[in-house]
């Protein structure tokens, strides 16, 4: 284990973050800072753990990459585009096309009165690409959900949710997943079924980043960064 301190982004890399500060103002005369110059790259195909206490500012700089916050200071390179430099109608639009973000709540993930199949439909317009049946049936067999496609999010257990989720994520293969605890409210068995499904997006050339607790995230991990006090300590 040694700190990383890169200072220039890697040519080769989906993600890019340099000296990167986010701070939050919680009243009119105190502020935290959440980042302290966060330097970090994210390279394709790769899955990566985000660990460290609660405050360490791991969903703070989840936010950040999934481009639904900008930070203070510094750079957020995505496939070569500066997102901290993006309107928020830009980031949203880029969002929509180029990246997928796992809320901790399963349920937070999908819309309550869309079935599963018109989830991955509904995925393939934001993200500007046809959808064919058989692509889609062939995607829900592999997470495990081929008898779900008709079903809505109440009629689907807490793992279903989840895979339900890096379904709709995964159309179009995103070039970034964001995941915040992923499998905070899962059983260890659909812990399992959800990171084989994280390592087949990774195969396909996605690049996975997700903050966790859980160990059984960190062991299947390429990588495991250690985040506390709003800096990066330690990356294996």
């Amino acid at each position: 284990m040694s700190p990383i301190r890169p200072r220039k982004p890697a040519g080769d890399a989906t993600v890019s973050c340099v000296d990167t500060t986010r701070t939050y103002r919680i009243s009119a005369d105190d502020t935290v800072q959440a980042l302290k110059g966060v330097n970090l790259d994210l390279h394709p195909g790769s899955v990566t753990a985000l660990i460290g206490p609660s405050g360490s500012g791991k969903s703070t700089l989840l936010r950040l990459l999934a481009c639904v916050d900008r930070p203070d200071s510094g750079l957020i390179l995505i496939q070569g585009r500066d997102t901290a430099r993006m309107s928020r109608s830009r980031r949203v639009k880029f969002r929509r096309r180029r990246l997928g973000y796992m809320f901790q709540n399963p349920a937070d993930n999908l819309i309550e009165y869309l079935t599963v199949r018109q989830h991955l439909r509904l995925a393939a317009r934001m993200r500007g690409v046809s959808l064919r049946r058989r692509e889609a049936e062939d995607l829900l067999e592999r997470l495990g959900l081929a008898g779900r496609a008709n079903s809505l999010p109440r009629q689907l257990s807490g793992g279903e949710q989840q895979r339900a989720a890096i379904a709709f994520a995964a159309i179009g293969l995103p070039a970034l997943l964001v995941a915040d605890e992923p499998t905070g409210q899962l059983d260890h068995d659909t812990v399992g079924d959800v990171l084989d499904a994280f390592g087949a997006l990774a195969r396909a050339g996605v690049t996975i980043v997700a903050a966790t607790h859980d160990p059984i995230v960190a062991q299947r991990a390429d990588r495991v960064v250690h985040m506390v006090d709003g800096r990066i300590e330690e990356d294996q």
